[in-house]
């Protein structure tokens, strides 16, 4: 697979982004907001993961073809966010807890579901949930929170959501790109993360929902762990 970066746009946008090569050759931008939230153009469609009002100015975004909600923690769903960033055409994608708000107007997937909404992606959703005592009920395995595997140009895609690594993360196969949270005490430590990494083997990583918590991740750690295994890019996601 050819993956590559190329560097910021000549309009210097207002927020980071890193352009990529997909399997077919296709072009992929990636523009990472804050915490969660990112955003994904590729062949002209727009796609949002966890839009959050204030991570970004939705209203003067492109319109979404897609939005996809992981849960429905007040940092990953807010109805405002998604209001301002979506039109009549536009497909929203979220788990059973988040579905509820919208009254059946949204594709809901559970985990282990697959779906290919659209002719340019295919949408794998992956448990999400924490396994360490005493951190179980920030994200319930009975709550059915998800991430997403998003095929794009054949490039496989990971966006955890929220959890530590369970099994469910670690049987994926042939990711090329994972975005895994590394916010203590809410989701992965580095080392959690640093062994998830270790079992997807992807050829990118990126850590992400980090910050805005009094313990801070160290990301240099992480980058000295992984040193070998994967291509580490730190983006600012706090």
């Amino acid at each position: 697979m050819a993956l590559f970066s190329r560097s910021a746009r000549n309009d210097a946008p207002l927020h980071p982004q890193d352009t990529l090569t997909t399997r077919d050759g296709s072009e992929l931008t990636f523009t990472f907001f804050r915490h969660a939230a990112l955003a994904i153009e590729y062949k002209g469609k727009h796609i949002y993961t966890d839009p959050v009002s204030s991570y970004a100015d939705y209203a003067r975004l492109p319109k979404a073809d897609l939005v996809l909600v992981t849960h429905s923690h007040y940092d990953h769903f807010d109805r405002a966010a998604i209001d301002a960033v979506t039109e009549r055409a536009s497909l929203l994608v979220c788990d059973k807890t988040t579905a509820e708000g919208f009254e059946g107007e949204c594709l809901v997937m559970r985990p282990s579901e697959t779906a290919a909404p659209r002719d340019y992606v295919r949408i794998e959703a992956v448990a999400a949930y924490n396994t360490t005592e005493g951190h179980l009920d920030f994200h319930p395995r009975e709550r059915e929170d998800v991430g997403y595997v998003l095929t794009l140009g054949g490039t496989r895609i990971y966006i955890a959501g929220d959890g530590e690594n369970t099994p469910e993360m670690e049987s994926l196969r042939d990711i090329d790109i994972a975005f895994l949270p590394v916010n203590q005490p809410y989701t992965m430590t580095v080392d959690q993360a640093a062994e998830a990494v270790r079992a997807l083997r992807p050829k990118i990583f990126y850590p992400y929902h980090y910050g805005e918590v009094e313990e801070k991740t160290d990301l240099d750690r992480l980058v000295r762990m992984l040193e070998g295994v994967t291509e580490v890019r730190i983006r600012p996601m706090e």
